[in-house]
């Protein structure tokens, strides 16, 4: 009878954490909808004009329109692409941030990832190959040059982002994200160095002024230039996934926000605020200087940190 009992209480544990991912997964899914509707509205304002005020109260309903739009619309596969590549990239464009968002300590989630910013440092970098197989099955010059620019910059900077949390490992001394959420005094004691992930932020989204990958006056479109229908809305879905991920990896490394604080959500999207900010105030960069940026300024800054950070721990240990 105790085995019983164990299997069943086991089997409900496995039940209650796949329920609570699904409902993750959903939640995101209806942030990124309304992430944006809020993008078209600041970008509207910053404009001086309304952005979509059509559809539903003050145009609430116009992501799902667009929803409906997009997956009703006919899939295209352009002549001597690959299509098993073409037809997977989508997918896995939007399930790398999905499987990256598990990582965050809910409550209703009964998963503890005692590496949870290795593991994510490793989605990040299989985040990547959606992008550059998006590209070249595509068989189109745009958007190989689009997945090539994508592959070299989110490289770059993610090695910008693994120096910046290095930095907070160092002195918490883990990677477990849950205890990260309680110890919101380091990131306070840190804050100089949220200008740098701020842009790191930016960059390894690939998000204005860094929006190089997708260059709609060079490269018609980018990576994405040959996708319509329901593989562009997993790869749309899949970008603004990633941001407010990113909004997310914001909070809980400078401000030790846990999902069970009020604080949380402002602070995830005051982060998503800064997204939209940014492609609504500056203007795209050079490709020379966006690597510049990165290998000659942030990365040469940040190891000089790194020794100095390091140094301090072992006086302070001896």
């Amino acid at each position: 009878m105790n085995g019983t009992f164990c299997c069943i209480n086991k089997l409900m544990e496995y039940v209650v954490c796949i329920v609570g991912y699904l409902m993750q997964w959903v939640g995101v899914l209806m942030g990124v909808a309304f992430f944006t509707l809020l993008e078209r509205k600041i970008l509207g304002y910053a404009g001086m004009r309304k952005g979509p005020n059509k559809v539903g109260y003050i145009g609430i309903l116009q992501p799902f329109a667009d929803a409906v739009k997009l997956f009703t619309k006919e899939d295209v596969v352009p002549m001597k692409s690959s299509v098993m590549l073409y037809m997977i990239s989508p997918v896995l464009a939007l399930f790398m941030p999905l499987c990256m968002w598990c990582v965050f300590p809910y409550w209703f989630v009964g998963v503890e990832f005692s590496w949870g910013w290795l593991y994510v440092f490793c989605g990040l970098g299989m985040g990547v190959y959606s992008l550059f197989l998006s590209g070249w099955s595509s068989n189109s010059k745009y958007a190989v040059m689009g997945s090539l620019r994508a592959v070299a910059q989110m490289i770059s900077y993610e090695v910008v982002l693994a120096m910046v949390v290095m930095l907070f490992v160092f002195f918490l001394g883990s990677y477990d994200m849950g205890l990260w959420g309680y110890t919101s005094l380091l990131g306070v004691g840190l804050l100089p160095l949220l200008w740098i992930w701020m842009t790191v932020m930016l960059g390894e989204s690939q998000r204005s002024p860094f929006d190089l990958a997708e260059g709609e006056s060079e490269l018609v479109s980018g990576f994405n230039t040959e996708y319509s229908g329901v593989g562009f809305a997993l790869l749309f879905m899949g970008e603004y996934g990633a941001m407010l991920l990113m909004s997310m990896l914001s909070s809980v490394l400078f401000l030790g926000s846990v999902v069970d604080s009020i604080f949380f959500p402002v602070v995830l999207w005051f982060f998503g605020f800064v997204y939209l900010w940014a492609r609504a105030t500056f203007p795209r960069v050079r490709y020379d200087q966006l690597m510049y940026l990165a290998w000659k300024s942030l990365l040469p800054n940040l190891l000089w940190l790194t020794v100095v950070s390091v140094s301090i721990l072992l006086m302070v240990s001896y």
